[in-house]
């Protein structure tokens, strides 16, 4: 990570930690010790653009969460998700899936047959969001937006689909249980999308083509978070695709595996539940589940 001086527009720049999955590489800018967190933001991972060999696909066992939402966004691909309160859903890319964990859930996300069988592509975000502290032991719930239904701006050469929140105008009906930015915003060359000043906290991330904001470069898959209070633009003169996070600052979460929590102790308590065996199975993938790591490989704490 580098800081840059008090005048430029990109405050920090994250190199994103790479993990190999297998059939795809995730790159994870947070947490990590100098950014933790980006308004609600607590964890940050990228992956693809990816190809899958005929008859493989994502397979992640079912695993808990407390004290978060995630947030899965698709550009390419489909993924299986099932939760532990009975929800099924398959996600494809300009969707969203929700999944508020509150109290306590437990989900799995898999490749579909179909993508198995035709060696499917992957390419998206999955991020979490710490909830405010008033909400992190409330009922967990599970919400799936179609594409069709999230906002979409258009200018001459940008567009931008609104994942989250209020943006240029237009709302997205995911729910927000604090306040949030996301969007996914795709420049055609010579296109331009400004960046307001209202959220608290805001970051960039270049995933595919070339482009920069108010005239410094996006490094491709590393995290730009902006200057606070600043209105920006964000050009590109290739094209380019980038994704906007951000929103209200909180107080810092302790992460530790799935689990996010104001509290040390209730997590500690999550990783006893877990470990016998106390959170509730998911239907239909009851065979299966991820033990609980003794390392995990994100750990964060205030």
């Amino acid at each position: 990570m580098s800081e840059l001086n008090p005048e430029t527009a990109i405050a920090l720049t994250v190199d994103p930690v790479s993990h190999d999955l297998g059939a795809f590489e995730v790159r994870r800018a947070v947490p990590q010790a100098k950014c933790r967190m980006v308004g609600p933001f607590v964890f940050i991972d990228q992956f693809g653009p990816a190809q899958y060999d005929i008859g493989n696909g994502m397979d992640v066992r079912p695993h808990p969460h407390i004290g978060l939402s995630t947030v899965t966004y698709l550009m390419q691909g489909a993924i299986d998700h099932r939760d532990s309160l009975g929800s099924f859903a398959t996600i494809r890319p300009g969707a969203v899936n929700l999944m508020t964990a509150g109290s306590g859930i437990v989900h799995s996300e898999r490749s579909p047959q179909s993508e198995r069988r035709a060696g499917g592509r992957i390419f998206g975000t999955q991020t979490w969001l710490a909830l405010p502290e008033a909400k992190e032991e409330i009922d967990a719930g599970f919400e799936s937006v179609s594409a069709d239904d999230l906002p979409i701006v258009e200018d001459t050469c940008a567009k931008a689909r609104v994942i989250m929140g209020s943006l240029w105008g237009a709302t997205s009906p995911t729910t927000c249980h604090a306040a949030t930015i996301n969007a996914d915003i795709i420049l055609a060359p010579g296109g331009a999308m400004p960046i307001e000043a209202e959220a608290d906290e805001r970051a960039l991330l270049l995933v595919e083509g070339e482009a920069e904001v108010d005239g410094e470069r996006l490094d491709m898959f590393k995290l730009a978070v902006l200057r606070p209070g600043r209105a920006m633009t964000l050009r590109s003169e290739k094209g380019a695709r980038v994704v906007l996070m951000g929103g209200e600052a909180m107080t810092r979460r302790h992460v530790w595996w799935n689990f996010v929590s104001s509290s040390r102790d209730r997590i500690n308590q999550a990783k006893e539940d877990w470990r016998a065996g106390k959170f509730a199975k998911v239907p239909g993938d009851e065979e299966e589940f991820i033990p609980l790591p003794d390392q995990p490989k994100t750990v964060s704490y205030p």
